[in-house]
């Protein structure tokens, strides 16, 4: 497939589109108010410049609070968090592998001059030797990182915004409000773990590291009923795709709706005596997990487990419509993709053939030593005591016992099995988008959605035909010509600049019919 031409310049400001085929109910007052509500939530909308990319913590260890985490935490540095696929490319960077896909952004500066100047320079390569590549050789193919949900869900808004940002950054560039986001995102998962640095030489002990947390992750949920940043994988189309989920729990957001299951996203409603666990925290000013912990298994009513996704924004207005999307697409894969784990019908040596790991490499001693050091003893759950007389074990035998990939995985799918006893029945079908803000972090309103496979399924696959280069990139919809207000690179999208070259030529047909 060959790429879109790229001859753009930064821009922020409104269309300069044909003129109307239809004249406005809207005083100039009128319009430009509703023109600069349409910039504000296009902006707050577009997962490509807003959305929170969810990083793995550079080589640390979650201990849940609920377990003596604060403790532990006296003294320990904490790190700033970054992908986890970016400490494997150093890693291999560091033995000898080259990168095969230069990153553009590490020359592109902020100056709108220099940035014209880098995108001009890479549209007059392409014109002379045109990349037929799809985005996923391009952009997805090792050394480079594998497909994340990120990935699948960034296009729903715009894959043309979504194509350049790839093409100049190779990845989504971190904007402001991500990092405020980021801010808010650490905020939450503080009330449930702490972080503890582990030094990790090998990528088998880093892998070894991401799989331990999420059995951390699995107990804090049966222990307390509710888990946060919770990492999970799964494979579309025999690729491996990452995500992490922002929070899981006990509580379902509205009975009515799970009984009911329409299709379309509803406001969020409670039960009058039910308060969630957001709520529960504003209210209480941040109080213990202990506290927030009794909140949930009084207020449980259900065995299924709910997903919810946390999105930041400045604005006070939720998004509707086609800017919902995103969400609710992102929503749904992970809803599959952690069936699919609670189902053990994820295949790990993809994963392994992926990243070049040993899956029967043991871990270090330096790994089993830091972790096993802490002495962490993971309490079963209720359910687990009434069903076991044998004692829990402490974190040094279970890793001894499990000291290589493979065992690691395999007792990880038998945590899943045991937090989701029914498989993909143990997860609620009702989906919550909760949105906060950015600046306070406080709860502004929520979304709730029933599951829906077949949608999700249609676009998964279309979606994929544009990764694999089997069609074209598209741009919006004409009636959603509002989100170009957020694109830095409207002045130069071809698909834009089609539409409104077929707005003229319609205009002019127009007018000489009537002539």
């Amino acid at each position: 497939m060959a790429s879109p031409a790229i001859k753009l310049t930064r821009t922020y400001q409104p269309l300069d589109d044909a003129e109307s085929d239809y004249g406005s109910d809207f005083s100039p007052e009128e319009e430009l108010i509703v023109s600069q509500l349409l910039s504000q939530n296009a902006v707050e909308d577009n997962p490509i410049v807003n959305d929170v990319e969810h990083h793995e913590a550079e080589h640390t260890l979650r201990i849940p609070l609920a377990v003596g985490g604060s403790e532990l935490a006296e003294g320990v540095l904490l790190r700033a968090a970054r992908a986890a696929e970016e400490v494997f490319e150093q890693i291999n960077e560091a033995v000898g592998c080259e990168t095969r896909y230069p990153d553009l952004g590490n020359v592109v500066k902020e100056e709108r001059p220099a940035l014209e100047g880098v995108v001009q320079e890479t549209a007059s390569t392409d014109a002379k030797a045109p990349d037929t590549r799809s985005p996923l050789e391009r952009f997805r193919t090792p050394p480079k990182k594998g497909l994340s949900v990120t990935d699948l869900i960034s296009p729903a808004w715009c894959e043309l915004q979504y194509w350049y940002s790839l093409t100049l950054h190779g990845k989504k560039r971190r904007t402001p409000a991500m990092k405020q986001g980021s801010v808010v995102h650490q905020k939450l998962e503080d009330q449930v773990y702490t972080t503890v640095k582990v030094d990790v030489t090998t990528k088998e002990d880093a892998w070894g590291l991401r799989i331990w947390n999420v059995v951390q992750g699995l107990r804090t949920l049966r222990n307390t009923g509710m888990t946060r940043e919770l990492e999970i994988w799964g494979t579309i189309d025999g690729l491996v795709v990452n995500g992490i989920i922002d929070e899981l729990s006990y509580i379902c957001p509205d009975t009515d709706l799970e009984e009911a299951k329409p299709k379309g996203p509803v406001e969020e409603k409670h039960a009058p005596d039910q308060t969630t666990i957001a709520e529960f925290f504003k209210a209480s000013g941040g109080s213990t997990l202990k506290e927030a912990t009794r909140v949930v298994k009084r207020q449980k009513p259900t065995d299924r487990i709910y997903l919810c996704d946390v999105k930041t924004r400045g604005a006070k207005t939720l998004p509707s419509g086609a800017a919902f999307r995103p969400t609710k697409m992102q929503l749904m894969l992970y809803h599959r993709m952690i069936s699919d784990l609670a189902t053990g019908a994820v295949d790990f040596a993809i994963f392994t053939d992926r990243y070049k790991l040993d899956p029967n490499k043991v871990f270090s001693d330096a790994l089993i030593a830091q972790v096993g050091s802490l002495n962490v003893m993971s309490p079963p759950s209720t359910q687990e005591s009434s069903n076991s007389e044998s004692p829990p074990q402490d974190d040094m035998t279970i890793l001894l016992e499990h000291n290589t990939l493979s065992a690691l995985w395999t007792f990880m799918i038998s945590e899943f099995r045991t937090t989701f006893p029914d498989g993909s029945n143990s997860i609620g079908s009702i989906l919550k988008a909760e949105y906060r803000s950015r600046n306070a972090g406080e709860v502004m309103g929520s979304k709730t959605f029933a599951m829906d496979e077949q949608e999700l399924t249609n676009y998964v696959e279309d979606e994929m035909k544009w990764w694999k280069g089997e069609r074209e990139t598209k741009g919006v919809a004409v009636e959603e010509a509002y989100k170009c207000r957020s694109c830095e690179f409207a002045e130069g999208c071809e698909w834009r600049m089609k539409k409104v070259d077929e707005a003229v030529k319609k205009s002019r047909s127009r007018v000489r019919s009537v002539v």
